[in-house]
């Protein structure tokens, strides 16, 4: 399935939002493997009409087809997001992500502090279960494709768009990626708002306690929801996601 051929709406290939008045803070907002800016558009747009400037990349491999995906790697990913913080020209800059894009914002905030203020994550990235990411390293060098981890949402009446199928060599890639953010999470010292789902049938509970047990940060706060699986910032709390990143962004914006 090629995803640019499907909707014609201008979200999906990634988007900005400026303010007249450049703000002093801007919020990057990074979506997850295998979808799309739509999936998070939701969530970039309440920053925008709080006052922030908003940058949404459509990440490597991602908006096309799952092929192209297949041929992206990590370091592609984490390339395109350090693009879009350079394209933030506020004084201070808030990144936020879902899943993968969770993982790749931590990475951000490790490898660039003097321009990323803060973290919020949504159900972020950083490890499988243990289960899984055997099968990962096994299978992931035989098969071509998993069935899709997109969608898993508690409300029935919600669809996101994203592959279809799960490429197995970008997840081996972002699987590699991993190590490096799990093993700099002491370098994360800026405050953090941490999401994540009681309920996740994608990402493991394991992998937010993996962030809050490795991070410096002393500014940290969870929240954990009832209603949603793994699409957060798509699924019945996104609303409440919303405004407490919202809250959250304000606060430590100053």
């Amino acid at each position: 399935m090629n995803l640019s051929e499907t909707t014609d709406d201008e979200r999906v290939r990634g988007f900005s939002r400026r303010h007249a008045a450049r703000p002093r803070v801007g919020v990057l907002v990074v979506h997850g493997f295998t979808a799309t800016p739509l999936t998070v558009a939701g969530w970039a747009e309440e920053f925008h009409a709080a006052g922030f400037d908003v940058e949404v990349p459509l990440l490597p491999g991602h908006g096309t087809t799952a092929h192209d995906c297949d041929a992206s790697t990590w370091a592609d990913w984490l390339g395109g997001t350090a693009a879009a913080l350079a394209r933030l020209e506020n004084e201070s800059v808030v990144v936020a992500g879902i899943s993968m894009g969770g993982g790749l914002v931590l990475r951000l905030a490790q490898l660039h502090p003097d321009r990323v203020h803060a973290v919020v994550l949504a159900n972020p990235a950083v490890g499988l279960d243990p289960l899984r990411a055997l099968a990962v390293q096994t299978l992931g060098r035989v098969l071509p494709t998993w069935p899709a981890i997109a969608g898993d949402l508690a409300d029935p009446s919600v669809r996101v768009l994203a592959y279809d199928s799960t490429p197995l060599r970008a997840l081996v890639s972002q699987a590699a990626g991993w190590r490096d953010v799990r093993r700099d999470l002491a370098r994360v010292r800026q405050p953090v708002l941490l999401l994540r789902s009681r309920v996740d049938h994608v990402v493991p509970a394991s992998s937010s306690r993996t962030v809050l047990a490795g991070i410096s940060s002393r500014d940290v706060t969870e929240v954990v929801y009832a209603n949603s699986f793994h699409e957060l910032t798509s699924d019945v709390d996104s609303p409440s996601v919303f405004a407490e990143s919202v809250r959250f962004a304000r606060r430590v914006g100053g």
